[in-house]
């Protein structure tokens, strides 16, 4: 284990927001013009194959008589996602249809008025019929494309943005509890004792787990001014390249990041924060794909969500806000195996039908869970009945103590931060 010691706030200049680069905004709209066009165009061109027959002139024939509008396509596709129209999955519908037929329409034109036909009413009257006609699969082929290769090819290219800075992978983020932890903030449960030899004890094993499985542990310096510092998840969230120090909703705890950003400092990430008046825990923040998950309850504000938004939403990411008032932290109700199924205690969860995937869960405890590699995932042991439909799913589970930290409303997620 090594161990990154930070003796006071960093005095590191804060970058600017994250955005995308001209050159790269732009090679982003056009490989995805690129990418939705000639999908598309293959696409036509092999149905109309099967539809007449599989004769081999079909395909030289069609293939000419789209390529005007493929063509129209490509420019209109790259407009369309230079407007972020592949953000979400139903704007590249949207975007999918519109840009198609606008090409579809075009591309007749550029082909009818070289050849000398004049516009008239009546041969307009048969281009937009055509859109229901000749050209419906154009258009079903583009509604379809678009938002799945298009967000994929853009996607693939702003992802670059953050990829190129380079980090370790297979690190885990750690912090030792503090000698104050048993003076831990209780919000939704009632305080019990806590064993701080038998607390060091579940850390260690914690830490070991981790690094059995192939996991670098890196020791955030202690702080035993201040309890709640085991719980390092709370003061960052990483993705690709970039780390985001979070602004705790618990003013306490607010100490506590000056020790995180510097050791994400010093592993490479880019750094960002959230500001107040705007307070997010990284409790709070689910990430399944590319869809980030933040639980807008006592710990995060609206405020800390937009900052968070504003944030991740240049690199690819969509930020879906779900409201919660039963636990402390969204994670504390949810969690996801690592085929992106989101699990979780139905008591606890409030709104389930947010999540793509949802699958109850017969413990709250349950809900907490740490991908360990694709088909290996870490569990705390108190959730037996969860432990037992996680393994029924075809998973690995490895199960660990942590019962002490259990009576601070802390789990296995919020113990360290993974970089995978």
């Amino acid at each position: 284990m090594s161990t990154i010691t930070a003796n006071s706030p960093s005095t590191s200049p804060r970058p600017t927001r994250p955005r995308l680069s001209v050159l790269r905004g732009l090679a982003a709209a056009v490989v995805t013009g690129v990418s939705v066009a000639v999908v598309v165009h293959a696409v036509v061109v092999f149905a109309y194959f099967l539809l007449n027959g599989t004769k081999p002139e079909v395909l030289r024939d069609v293939s000419q008589f789209f390529t005007p509008a493929s063509v129209a396509l490509f420019a209109f596709a790259s407009i369309a996602a230079a407007l972020r129209a592949t953000r979400f999955w139903f704007t590249a519908v949207v975007a999918g249809i519109v840009t198609s037929a606008a090409a579809a329409l075009l591309g007749a034109v550029m082909t009818l008025v070289p050849a000398g036909t004049l516009l008239t009413q009546p041969i307009a009257d048969v281009l937009v019929a055509s859109l229901a006609g000749t050209n419906l699969i154009y258009i079903v082929a583009a509604a379809v494309t678009f938002p799945t290769v298009g967000r994929l090819a853009w996607r693939s290219v702003v992802e670059a943005t953050s990829s190129s800075i380079r980090v370790p992978r297979m690190v885990a983020l750690v912090r030792p509890p503090s000698a104050r932890l048993a003076d831990g903030i209780t919000t939704h449960i009632e305080r019990v004792p806590v064993d701080a030899d038998k607390a060091d004890e579940q850390w260690e094993n914690y830490v070991a787990a981790l690094e059995d499985h192939g996991f670098r542990a890196v020791e955030v310096s202690p702080a035993d001014d201040l309890p709640d510092s085991v719980f390092v998840e709370d003061t960052v969230v990483v993705f690709e390249g970039v780390a985001v120090i979070t602004s705790p909703g618990a003013e306490s705890r607010r100490a506590e990041t000056t020790g995180t950003e510097e050791a994400v400092r010093q592993l490479g990430f880019a750094v960002y924060r959230i500001d107040e008046p705007g307070t997010l825990d990284g409790g709070d923040v689910l990430k399944v794909g590319m869809t980030v998950y933040v639980g807008r309850g006592g710990r995060t504000n609206a405020d800390g969500i937009r900052q968070l938004r504003a944030i991740v939403t240049p690199l690819g990411y969509s930020v879906v806000a779900v409201p919660i008032t039963r636990v402390l932290h969204l994670k504390s109700a949810v969690g996801a195996l690592p085929d992106g199924t989101v699990v979780g205690h139905p008591a606890v969860v409030e709104h389930p039908e947010l999540f793509t995937r949802f699958l109850p869960l017969p413990e709250k405890h349950g809900a907490a869970i740490v991908v360990l590699a694709p088909d290996t995932v870490l569990m705390a042991a108190s959730a037996v009945q969860s432990i037992a439909l996680v393994e029924s799913l075809g998973y690995r589970v490895v199960a660990v103590d942590v019962s002490e930290f259990e009576k601070l409303e802390g789990s296995v997620t919020c113990m360290s931060v993974r970089v995978r």
